[in-house]
């Protein structure tokens, strides 16, 4: 198989120069076919992008830097290419054989000028992949922004993710193309909306060196009614959030009842060195009882400890994105002391893994990052008639990118007989909001849900994000962030230092969240 991208010359970037794409295991040959530029694009814009090069990402290379084609590259390549990707918006050449014939498009249009249109007009644009011999749409996504920083980081991740797309259509892989709305707003002028932005950037910086940013905080509540599941918001009893030292913020709660102990485990990241461990606290039926201790550190990040009960034994299976891979550790105490087990996945980034069981097979859900662009906008499901594998890839892999509706954000429940799964609504922003998707159809071949209920924060949880949910018991906990002064850190340091001989982070107690600033 050859994959030929055809592309304008004169505006060629860093991510068309490739020789390859990764599909289905495999490097495919990718040959350039320069075109002629069709479009002008805006004035100074090489110039604006070299200045957020230089603000925002202190010098480092990005792929939409512009890069010369040498007399020898421009030559039209002649070998017969068996599909080809075309990023401009030149008609198809009528002559061309190749079997197929794809185009991008952003917001419903094709060409860099359409993507930049919709940055410019304040949002990332919906991604669709047409296949031009019949005009259908192959695939359809829209990219989360979480690293995309300025007009040239928003391009980068927009081209980064069209290509994610491009090798999953490129495999043959059945696609299970999702309905998304886009907008059309009127895009501002480049130069206004890159120096605010890195005014913004700037102003970003100053904030980080007063505040830990960001600051993730645990909320719980005992809840004998109904709880958020059936009341599809957070009313109910007021929620308390679970004190942390300053330095340290708790995320990702999971709470379990285990040989008549009640524990919740979450991530607790030392901002002082930027890595996460997994720590716990155990509660009583009416609060947290004792100190926060840790039970699991490795040395890299670890976070979000999804636990699972299997004969009898209790296993976690914490993220480990950063050591690519899916762990699987044991508790030979609890619930203090686990034990790496085995590896379910090697070799990928796939983050917050969720596990359930459905129609007798054991379904794995997870943010998948192919090494580029966000992590919270790709959907990946495994399969396998054991919890301990071997595992197997969905058909559709990965089976959605969509920031609305893809990363985990808790447990798996039914509901009615129906199945159903919290997810991270990263819109305006990771883990800014909390969706209740049910899903539709579940199969090592299919796979449909839809998003009936979305949470965010307000009067009731007065945190700045959500992005977790999980119950055990009349036990509900979520998640959220807030400012959090470094001065907090040191007053509250200073303050224990005569009480207690204990490391800092490990005196963490329960106090209401009306009596936290946020």
């Amino acid at each position: 198989m050859i994959i030929q991208f055809r592309c304008e010359r004169d505006h060629a970037r860093r991510w068309m120069c490739r020789e390859s794409m990764h599909i289905n295991g495999e490097d495919i040959p990718v040959q350039i076919a320069w075109t002629a530029t069709t479009e002008a694009r805006p004035a100074g814009l090489e110039a604006l992008f070299a200045l957020e090069r230089m603000v925002l990402r202190k010098g480092k290379a990005g792929g939409a830097d512009m890069v010369k084609v040498t007399p020898e590259q421009s030559q039209t390549r002649t070998d017969e290419a068996d599909a080809v990707v075309d990023f401009t918006t030149a008609p198809r050449d009528p002559h061309n054989s190749a079997k197929l014939y794809l185009r991008p498009r952003f917001n419903g249009a094709a060409g860099e000028n359409a993507a930049l249109a919709a940055i410019l007009a304040g949002d990332l644009p919906v991604i669709e992949i047409v296949n031009e011999r019949d005009g259908t749409v192959v695939d359809r996504g829209h990219p989360s922004a979480e690293v995309a920083a300025g007009l040239s980081g928003g391009l980068d991740t927009v081209m980064a993710r069209t290509l994610s797309m491009l090798a999953a259509a490129l495999s043959g892989a059945p696609r299970l193309v999702p309905q998304l709305a886009y907008s059309t707003g009127a895009p501002r002028q480049p130069a206004p909306y890159v120096l605010r932005g890195v005014a913004t950037s700037i102003a970003k910086e100053i904030y980080r060196l007063c505040c830990y940013a960001p600051h993730w905080h645990v909320g719980w509540r005992y809840n004998d009614n109904a709880d958020i599941w059936q009341t599809r918001d957070l009313s109910g009893p007021a929620w308390n959030v679970l004190a942390d030292p300053g330095n340290h913020f708790y995320a990702d709660p999971v709470p379990v009842t285990w040989q008549g102990r009640t524990v919740v485990f979450f991530e607790d990241l030392d901002h002082r060195v930027g890595k996460g461990i997994i720590s716990a606290i155990e509660f009583d039926g009416k609060g947290p009882i004792g100190d926060v201790f840790p039970v699991l550190e490795e040395p890299w990040h670890l976070s979000y400890p999804f636990l699972i009960e299997q004969n009898g034994e209790l296993w976690m299976i914490p993220e480990s994105t950063g050591h690519r891979d899916v762990p699987v550790y044991k508790c030979v105490r609890f619930p203090d002391k686990w034990e790496r087990h085995a590896t379910l996945l090697s070799g990928l980034e796939l983050a917050d893994v969720t596990i359930t069981q459905h129609n007798g097979l054991y379904y794995m859900f997870g943010a998948w990052r192919d090494g580029t662009g966000g992590y919270s906008d790709m959907l990946a499901i495994y399969y396998a008639e054991r919890l301990f594998g071997t595992w197997q890839p969905h058909a559709s892999n990965p089976i959605l990118m969509d920031r609305a509706t893809t990363r985990p954000a808790g447990n798996f429940v039914t509901i009615d007989g129906r199945l159903w799964r919290p997810v991270q609504d990263c819109t305006n922003g990771y883990g800014a909001a909390l969706g209740l998707a049910e899903i539709l159809e579940l199969s090592p071949t299919t796979y449909r849900q839809a998003v009936r209920h979305l949470l965010k924060p307000g009067p009731l949880w007065t945190g700045r994000k959500l992005h977790t949910l999980n119950r055990c018991g009349t036990l509900e906990v979520i998640d959220g962030s807030r400012v959090q002064p470094k001065t907090t850190a040191l007053l509250n340091r200073f303050r224990s230092s005569g009480k207690s001989s204990q490391p800092e982070w490990r005196g963490a107690i329960a106090k209401p969240v009306a009596e936290r600033q946020h």
